[in-house]
């Protein structure tokens, strides 16, 4: 059962439980991730096999999935996944196209214009959860962008099964999506193999995607030698509500996100303490017929709470120092108390503004700082698959305008070349 608490009654183990949820995890596993991808990047295919061995239970002879597995995929799924799957990808399409960015030029004095223009990243990595639940919306979040954004190569990574198959969802999606290089690999192998390189999978640029504390792990390992998009762990929800929101409602939406694993995170924060009491006893019920009960039980043993505060800016004020990845948003004035909110992934207005349409196919992307990390990252956007880079032009006149900046700035930084570097052009 979740747990209910008012806010000024927590004790400090228990916040800084609610507070680092799976942070604590990550600490315990680095150790561990760095042997993983220093054995992988040390020698190739032979680690990527041995590891999909020891932890997905299949022993594969090939790493890349064949055009024949993908083509055996679509008898596995259902007309009605495929008719999902492309209304997603386009609600993305039309999302994710505003997103790419618009060229601006800026005369900074006559004779000076500096702007940028946008480049795609050219080889980019998509990882792909999988393991104990396959996640084919990852290819709306991940590859849609991709293509608007322009990128010339992108390989896909995702978790086989025991029988050393790729996910016939994930398979399907990753066709639909024009997606035909698809490795059998995961974890933090699979993060590895793509910020290194082996003998059959390429190294990329930047590596995307959301994944377990392992995979997240890996990635925060990775970057440097590859960039990432932004460190994507278990997901959590936090829900900021008064008495006008639907406690049935609520509690399915706190158990939608508990279900992802037993290191993900649910908590609502009310002032209502009937409320609270409604979504404890909605929670108990509705969990009751979830085949997925075991895993949202122990979620909300472990990251689960209702916090009762005394006003709802004392609580937009425990979400800024929560900074969760998802916040619905269900009181009289949404938008209102959205505005005070800094520090958040996605947010989800009203009672009828579910999590899981975010999750699947209103058009917004999925991919999201976890852990506190919204304090500084942001979602996954089609921006994130470029980057920009800076121009600029000259005249004499132009250059005449700031001599006796760039004089000064560099006498005082005491660098001579770059002030003769200016001079140079106006001796006769």
């Amino acid at each position: 059962m979740i747990t209910i608490k008012k806010r000024s009654e927590i004790s400090q183990a228990d916040l800084d439980r609610i507070m680092k949820r799976s942070g604590n995890i990550m600490e315990e596993i680095y150790e561990r991730v760095k042997k993983i991808m220093t054995d992988v990047q040390e020698n190739g295919d032979t680690a990527v096999k041995k590891y999909t061995e020891q932890f997905d239970g299949t022993r594969l002879d090939n790493l890349r999935v064949s055009q024949e597995e993908i083509r055996a995929a679509y008898s596995q799924v259902t007309p009605e996944f495929i008719a999902g799957f492309k209304q997603a990808m386009e609600n993305s399409r039309r999302f994710e196209t505003n997103a790419k960015p618009v060229e601006t030029r800026t005369i900074t004095e006559e004779g000076i214009e500096v702007w940028r223009e946008w480049r795609p990243i050219e080889r980019v990595g998509l990882y792909i959860p999988g393991g104990k639940a396959r996640y084919p919306s990852c290819l709306v979040m991940t590859a849609v962008p991709a293509k608007i954004a322009g990128c010339q190569k992108f390989i896909v990574c995702t978790p086989p099964d025991e029988n050393g198959c790729g996910p016939a969802a994930t398979l399907v999606a990753c066709d639909l999506a024009g997606v035909d290089e698809i490795y059998k690999v995961g974890g933090a192998q699979a993060i590895a193999a793509m910020a290194y390189g082996t003998e059959s999978i390429p190294q990329v640029y930047k590596i995307f995607g959301a994944g377990n504390t392992y995979v997240t792990a890996a990635k925060m390992l990775a970057f440097g030698k590859v960039d990432i998009d932004l460190p994507a762990g278990p997901s959590e929800i936090m829900i900021l509500a008064d008495e006008t929101a639907n406690p049935k409602f609520m509690a399915a939406d706190l158990l939608s996100q508990s279900e992802h694993a037993e290191d993900s995170a649910s908590v609502l924060v009310t002032t209502s303490e009937q409320l609270a009491q409604d979504v404890q006893v909605e929670a108990e019920r509705q969990m009751a017929y979830l085949a997925s009960r075991e895993t949202i039980a122990t979620c909300l043993s472990r990251y689960g709470m209702i916090v009762i505060v005394d006003s709802l800016e004392e609580g937009t004020q425990f979400i800024n120092e929560y900074a969760p990845e998802h916040l619905e948003i269900v009181t009289r004035d949404d938008e209102k108390y959205a505005s005070m909110i800094n520090n958040v992934g996605s947010i989800f207005l009203g009672n009828y503004s579910t999590e899981p349409a975010g999750d699947y196919a209103s058009g917004s992307n999925h991919v999201l700082p976890t852990n506190g990390f919204a304090k500084m990252f942001s979602p996954l956007s089609t921006e994130s698959f470029g980057r920009k880079i800076q121009l600029q032009r000259l005249s004499k006149d132009g250059l005449g305008r700031i001599r006796k900046a760039i004089a000064a700035l560099a006498d005082t930084e005491g660098l001579p070349a770059h002030k003769n570097a200016s001079e140079v052009r106006f001796e006769q």
